[in-house]
C-alpha cells in the first residue's frame, strides 16, 4: 500500500485549477503518460533554463537586446482599426522615457483590464528598438505591485510540447509545489553530511522557484540531491529484487550434459572461445546453491540465442522448463527460428506463445506446457500472462531486458519455484549501466563475431548523391543481391516538423516506380502477420530491395542480404546505426553499409559518423556513444539521460550511481525489511519514485 502521507502528490493534474482536458491531453504528451499525469509527474519535469529577469533599469538607460523589467505608468491605448491587422499599442512611460507595448491580433478588452491607463505596472520582456522608440513585443510578463513583490526575478523554462503555454505549465507547477506534504528523510545523516544534500522539499522548490540563477544547474545541490533520490530508489529496489534471488535455492538445475553435447554436435560451426566461457559460466552458476543472475552481452551475432539454447538444455537435462521473453514478436520468431533446428536434433521440445497464437492452438500449447512437455517455451509478453502455467519453470532467459520492467521480470520468475534468471543484451553496455540497471550482475561478454563472418564496409554519402545510390542499387539488385533500405518514419503523420525526412511508405513508392514489383515495406504499424509475409519473401530472394523503418533493428536475420542504405543517418544514435548494420555482413559474402545523410551535419551527427565508420566493435561503439549522447541512446531509448530515471543523467550524476548503490547495499544489510523510522522513510521514496514493485519482497522469505 502506497502510504497517505504521499496520496496528495499521486492525485490527477485535473483537480488542478485550469487544467482541463485540453491540458491534460498535451501533459500526456509532455510527461509521456498514457493516462492523466499526476502532481508528482509535474514536480518531477525540471526546467531546462531560466529568464533572469532582474535587470530593472530606467527606460533611457535599457539595452536594446535584453531582458528587462520596467516599471512604467500606463499612458494611453492606440487599438487598430477594425478588420485591419495593425497591433495594439500601449504607450508608457517613466521619468526618463518612453515605450511601446506591442500585441499583435490582441483581443482589446483583454489589454485595457491588463494595463489600466493612468496605472503603475511592472512589464517584463525583450526590448527592441522600433522608429527610434524603445519597445516591448508581447511582453512576458506584466504585472501590478503586489504580484511584483511575490516574483523572485528568476523564471523557470521548461521543455513544453507544441500547444501547451509555458504560463499554464508554471501555473500548473506553482499550484502542485502547495500540495507537497511534510517528506521524511531517508538519506543517512553521513551521505546527507558528505554530499551536501538540502533536505528534499527545499530542493524540489528551489530549482522551481528558483532563487539564483544556478539554482537549476544539474550538478548544483538541489538537483543532485533529487538525483540521488531517484537514484537510490533504483538501486534499492534492485538490491531487495537480488537479494530475494539470492536466498538459498534448494533443488538445482544443472544436468549432464547429454542434451548439451547434442546440440554442440548439430552446431554447423564450433561455438567461439567466448560462448564457451559463458555457457561454462551459467553451468557453474545453475550449480551454486543460490539462484542465477547473470547478464550475457555480445554484439549483434556474437551467438547469444545459442548460448541462451545451451542453458535452457542444461535445465532440460535436469527435467526442468525454460522459457525465454523478448520484447517483440519479430524477435522471438527470429529465436524460435535459430532454436527449433538444433533444438530437435537434441530432442528437445520447443514452442513459441506471441499475441498471435489464440483459441485452440493457444489451448493446447498451454496444456503441453502445464504438462511438462515443453522443454523450452519462446515468447513475447504472453509468457507472463495469467492463465500459462508451467510445470516446472526452472530458467527465465530475457532479452534486451531494458525493454522490459521490474514488473515482467518478477512476474516471470513467480512462474516457477527459485527460477535462475539469464539476461541477454545485443547491446553492448558499459559497466557504469550494468550497476544502473541490473545491480551486481554477473556479465559474461561475448567479443567474437563466429567464424566465417566478413567485415562490413561503412561509407557516408550526402543525400544530393542519391540518384549514383539508386543507381548502384539497381545494379546489385541486378546482380540477384539483397538490398535493405531504411528511413526513419512510417507516415506523413508522424513528421510534424522533420519536413527533410523521408517517411518509409514514401520511398517504397518512389523506388516501386523504378524497380516494380522487385520492392517491399515493412514497419512497425503493421500486422505481425503482414510483417513476417514480406519478410519471408525477402528471405526467399522473391523481393530484393525491402524498404524498412528500424523494425529491422532487432534480430531480424537474413544472412543472403549485403547491402544497406539508411537514409537520414544523421537522425540515429550510434547504438541504432550499429544495429541496424548488424543486420548485414551475417553471410559469408562481402558486405555494404551507406550512410545516408543531409547536409550540413551537426559537430554530433559528424561524430557519430565517424565512430561508425571506423569500427564495428560495439562495446567501443557503446563506450563512445556514452561519451556523446548520455544513456538513453546506449540502450536504444530515445531521450536523453538515463532511460527509467527522469532527474538522474550519467554524465552529471556518474559518481552518485556508486554512491546510491553503496547506500542501498548497507541499507539491506543493516535493515533488510525496511523497518523503524528510516525502514517508512526508505518506503516513502520507493513509491515516490514508483519503484514500489520491490516492496512485496520486504515480507517475503
Amino acid at each position: 500500500m502506497r502510504p497517505s502521507l504521499l496520496n496528495p502528490l499521486f492525485a490527477q493534474v485535473t483537480t488542478l485549477q485550469g487544467v482541463g482536458p485540453k491540458q491534460d491531453k498535451l501533459l500526456r504528451y509532455l510527461l509521456d503518460r498514457s493516462e492523466t499525469p499526476r502532481l508528482v509527474d509535474l514536480l518531477l519535469h525540471l526546467p531546462a533554463s531560466v529568464i533572469d529577469r532582474r535587470a530593472r533599469p530606467k527606460i533611457r538607460d535599457a539595452a536594446v537586446g535584453t531582458m528587462v523589467t520596467l516599471e512604467v505608468t500606463v499612458d494611453r491605448h492606440r487599438p487598430p482599426p477594425r478588420n485591419s491587422r495593425a497591433p495594439y499599442l500601449v504607450y508608457a512611460s517613466d521619468d526618463t522615457g518612453d515605450v511601446v507595448l506591442t500585441f499583435f491580433r490582441a483581443q482589446p478588452g483583454y489589454v485595457e483590464k491588463l494595463l489600466p491607463v493612468g496605472e503603475k505596472r511592472y512589464v517584463s520582456g525583450t526590448l527592441a528598438m522600433y522608429d527610434g522608440i524603445p519597445q516591448i513585443v508581447h511582453p512576458d510578463r506584466v504585472i501590478d505591485e503586489a504580484g511584483f513583490a511575490k516574483l523572485s526575478g528568476i523564471d523557470p523554462v521548461y521543455p513544453l510540447t507544441e500547444g501547451l503555454a509555458i504560463g499554464s505549465l508554471r501555473r500548473a507547477i506553482a499550484q502542485a509545489l502547495t500540495k507537497l506534504p511534510e517528506l521524511p528523510e531517508w538519506i543517512s545523516p553521513e551521505v546527507l553530511r558528505r554530499c551536501n544534500f538540502p533536505p528534499i522539499q527545499e530542493a524540489l522548490t528551489r530549482v522551481h522557484v528558483p532563487i539564483e540563477l544556478t539554482d537549476i544547474l544539474p550538478d548544483g545541490p538541489f538537483w543532485s540531491r533529487l538525483a540521488f533520490d531517484e537514484l537510490l530508489a533504483g538501486q534499492l529496489a534492485l538490491a531487495l529484487i537480488r537479494a530475494t534471488l539470492r536466498r538459498p535455492a534448494g533443488v538445482r538445475n544443472a544436468g549432464d550434459g547429454h542434451l548439451r553435447n547434442r546440440i554442440i554436435d548439430a552446431l554447423p560451426y564450433a561455438l567461439t572461445k567466448s560462448q564457451q566461457q559463458a555457457v561454462a559460466a551459467i553451468i557453474e552458476d545453475l550449480r551454486q546453491p543460490v539462484r542465477m543472475l547473470r547478464l550475457v552481452q555480445g554484439d549483434v551475432g556474437s551467438g547469444k540465442t545459442v548460448v541462451a539454447l545451451m542453458a535452457a538444455a542444461a535445465v532440460a537435462e535436469a527435467g526442468k522448463q525454460a522459457a525465454l521473453m523478448a520484447p517483440t514478436e519479430i524477435l522471438a520468431r527470429q529465436h524460435i527460428k535459430t532454436i527449433a533446428p538444433l533444438a530437435e536434433r537434441a530432442g528437445m521440445r520447443v514452442a513459441i506463445l506471441t499475441g498471435r497464437e489464440k483459441g485452440k492452438e493457444r489451448r493446447e500449447l498451454l496444456a503441453r506446457l502445464e504438462a511438462g512437455e515443453i522443454d523450452l517455451l519462446v515468447g513475447t509478453h504472453a509468457l507472463i500472462q495469467d492463465d500459462v502455467t508451467y510445470k516446472a519453470l526452472a530458467l527465465a532467459v530475457v532479452d534486451e531486458q531494458h525493454r522490459f520492467g521490474v514488473r515482467e521480470r518478477l512476474a516471470l520468475t513467480s512462474k516457477g519455484e527459485a527460477v535462475d534468471v539469464l539476461v541477454l543484451s545485443a547491446t553492448p553496455i558499459p559497466r557504469t549501466l550494468v550497476l544502473t540497471y541490473f545491480g551486481d550482475m554477473d556479465v559474461s561478454e561475448l567479443r567474437e563475431k563466429p567464424a566465417g563472418r566478413q567485415p562490413i564496409d561503412t561509407r557516408a554519402v550526402p543525400m544530393s548523391r542519391i540518384e549514383d545510390v539508386m543507381d548502384g542499387v539497381g545494379r546489385a539488385l541486378g546482380a540477384g543481391k539483397l538490398v535493405y533500405w531504411i528511413c526513419p518514419l512510417v507516415d506523413e503523420s508522424e513528421a510534424e516538423g522533420t519536413e527533410h525526412l523521408t517517411n518509409a511508405t514514401e520511398r517504397f513508392e518512389s523506388l516501386q516506380q523504378r524497380f516494380g514489383d522487385r520492392v517491399g515495406l515493412v514497419h512497425g504499424q503493421m500486422k505481425g502477420t503482414e510483417k513476417d509475409r514480406v519478410m519471408a519473401q525477402f528471405a526467399a530472394h522473391e523481393i530484393g530491395l525491402l524498404v524498412a523503418t528500424t523494425v529491422v533493428e532487432v534480430g531480424v536475420d537474413v544472412p543472403a542480404a549485403t547491402i544497406m542504405v539508411i537514409e537520414n543517418a544523421e537522425r540515429f544514435g550510434l547504438a541504432q546505426l550499429h544495429q541496424l548494420r548488424g543486420r548485414i555482413g551475417r553471410g559469408s559474402e562481402a558486405s555494404t553499409c551507406l550512410l545516408l545523410y543531409k547536409e550540413p551535419l551537426g559537430e554530433m551527427s559528424k561524430a557519430r559518423l565517424k565512430v561508425i565508420r571506423e569500427t564495428t566493435d560495439g562495446f567501443r561503439i557503446a563506450e563512445e556513444d556514452l561519451k556523446l549522447r548520455g544513456e538513453g541512446d546506449v540502450l536504444g531509448i530515445r531521450q536523453s539521460g538515463l532511460p527509467g530515471y527522469r532527474i538522474a543523467r550519467s554524465e552529471v550524476h556518474g559518481q552518485l550511481i556508486t554512491q546510491a548503490r553503496d547506500e542501498a547495499l548497507r541499507i539491506l544489510k543493516d535493515n533488510p525489511k525496511l523497518k523503524g523510522e528510516r525502514g517508512e522513510a526508505l518506503r516513502v521514496l520507493l513509491y515516490l519514485y514508483e519503484r514500489d514493485e520491490a516492496v512485496p519482497l520486504i515480507g517475503a522469505g
